[in-house]
């Protein structure tokens, strides 16, 4: 069986489409039927994204924590716990391709690193899209992290420790546990991700956080 794990905290207006993308993904003919389980841990939610998941069939989990290292490594257990072979995370403001999770499991490694894509600029001045452009490696061999695009293994999560409760970069905390015990990484652009540009963060010092600050140091 393969998870997938979504930390969401009001997320109401961006869910739906994360999730329709979940789904299709998960019906990719490529899987060979195997099951993918999605589940979205609800943190400290009081707008209508449980409802959201809900109608769309999906799992949820209910906690109050208000971090998402917490909320991503509740999601993870709860699948290991019903044999999960393999992880994969993304983010509530984030839409998958339809291979996302063939192109994970085709790189034969302990865990996949993907780049990620804006499709959407209108929040920020045109200096922070062509910063991005000019100095944003969407290639094979980048060295990006983004918890909207990230997979591991089962026997390589539970070897690192999982995810540090941490409030943000708890993704890197991740990934250089994985390099600490020598998991094969795939640094890969295969999995595709569009990812929100949005403002308003939902995570301090995360993806919006700086673009926010590119935008300040442009100006």
């Amino acid at each position: 069986m393969i998870g997938v794990i979504v930390p969401a905290h009001n997320e109401e207006g961006m869910l739906a489409p994360c999730l329709a993308a979940l789904i299709a993904a998960s019906r990719h003919e490529d899987l060979a039927g195997e099951t993918v389980r999605i589940v979205v841990v609800l943190d400290a939610c009081d707008d209508f994204t449980g409802a959201i998941a809900r109608a769309y069939g999906v799992e949820t989990l209910t906690l109050k924590a208000r971090n998402v290292g917490i909320a991503r490594a509740t999601g993870a257990d709860w699948l290991l716990a019903d044999g999960a072979r393999w992880l994969a995370f993304t983010d509530a403001d984030s839409r998958v391709s339809p291979g996302w999770l063939v192109a994970q499991l085709s790189l034969d490694a302990d865990a996949v690193c993907g780049s990620i894509a804006v499709d959407d600029w209108t929040a920020h001045p045109l200096s922070v899209r062509e910063y991005f452009r000019k100095t944003y490696v969407d290639a094979d061999g980048h060295r990006h992290i983004h918890g909207a695009n990230l997979g591991v293994s089962a026997d390589a999560y539970r070897r690192a420790g999982g995810f540090p409760p941490l409030t943000c970069s708890e993704d890197v905390a991740l990934v250089d546990r994985l390099i600490a015990i020598g998991a094969r990484i795939a640094w890969s652009a295969a999995p595709r991700v569009i990812t929100s540009a949005r403002a308003a963060a939902k995570a301090r010092g995360g993806f919006g956080d700086t673009l926010v600050s590119w935008a300040a140091t442009a100006g």
